[in-house]
């Protein structure tokens, strides 16, 4: 095999790794509202959610487009494989991190600030500032904002459309909707972070010189982007889902519901009417938060909370960190 292709194989075998347990790290986001109303029982909403991500996949092109074309110019030749390479281990290292202490961190912003600390050390490498201003710095404060926002003027709608139902057929009520709702939101985190994925497959693609586009997106990318995230999901990530389903507030079944659809929605558009690579940690975290607000600002536990925000400020310059010295130890290996 030459070096380019060997160079080229281990980027996409890191790039699987970080989607795999980009599955089992960002699991919650999907299903920790239905597992803590019991709307679903844990391994069906497991499945569910692993089946939505790889069919949320397969429309996840104008992300994986702008993340493999977008944010950063690297080096030419094989010098530059190390620079994807440190990156993404740079990526799943913060990953493991926020998950052995069950933080729901951002998989997303782990991505690209391990692709911004490898670049930023490797000659000839730029990055593309603006595009990270507009494309990833914008987007994670906007998002959260928009789903807080969202998520409390949507739980006083539901509370107002139902003030006179009863609450025990209210429950049952929407934990049959909440199936719909998780669903929903599964194939919305698939379209989100599979293509980020795929988007590093296409950059390797091109960069090792095997093939020609920037943007074209093998079929086979899909399915394996899309299964080894499907997989990773089904794994799951308890520590995480606890701390989304039962730490931030106490969820019911109208609460887990209109968190979902609101998390989803946000999702939806990004990925479909503006092609932008959004957190659905932040997402889902803060649509959260917004339905707990409805009940009294008490309700949410913002000690929990603050800590999540920590998290979600630290992601970036710390995978970036991570990335800066793996880039060092691997650079020899990439000449």
């Amino acid at each position: 095999m030459t070096p380019e292709l060997i160079a080229v194989l281990a980027v996409i075998a890191a790039a699987l790794v970080f989607d795999y347990t980009n599955g089992f790290h960002d699991a919650a986001n999907a299903i920790a509202t239905s597992v803590s109303t019991r709307a679903l029982t844990p391994r069906v909403a497991l499945l569910l959610a692993a089946v939505g991500n790889f069919v949320g996949a397969h429309f996840g092109a104008g992300v994986a487009k702008t993340v493999g074309d977008g944010l950063v110019t690297l080096p030419t030749g094989v010098g530059s494989l190390g620079v994807v390479f440190a990156g993404v281990l740079g990526a799943i290292c913060w990953n493991l991190i926020t998950w052995y202490f069950g933080l729901p961190s951002s998989s997303s912003h782990a991505l690209f600030g391990g692709l911004v600390g490898a670049t930023l050390l490797a000659a000839g490498g730029v990055v593309q500032w603006m595009n990270i201003v507009e494309k990833v710095i914008l987007p994670m404060v906007l998002s959260p904002i928009v789903g807080l926002t969202l998520g409390y003027l949507v739980m006083l709608a539901i509370l107002w459309l139902f003030r006179k139902g009863q609450p025990g057929k209210l429950n049952r009520g929407f934990r049959w909707a909440q199936t719909a709702s998780a669903a929903a939101m599964s194939v919305g985190h698939g379209m989100q972070d599979a293509a980020k994925t795929m988007g590093i497959v296409v950059l390797a693609l091109y960069t090792g010189g095997f093939q020609e586009s920037k943007t074209h997106i093998p079929g086979w990318v899909f399915w394996t982007s899309a299964t080894m995230l499907a997989l990773g999901t089904y794994a799951g990530g308890w520590r995480i889902i606890r701390t989304l389903g039962r730490k931030i507030i106490d969820l019911g079944p109208p609460e887990g519901f209109a968190a979902e659809t609101v998390a989803s929605a946000v999702l939806y558009f990004n990925a479909l009417v503006l092609k932008a690579p959004i957190s659905t940690t932040h997402t889902i975290t803060s649509a959260i938060m917004g339905v707990g607000a409805t009940k009294r600002l008490s309700a949410v536990r913002w000690n929990v909370a603050g800590n999540i925000v920590l998290a979600w400020v630290i992601t970036f310059p710390a995978a970036a960190l991570i990335a800066c010295i793996t880039y060092l130890v691997v650079r020899p290996l990439f000449g």
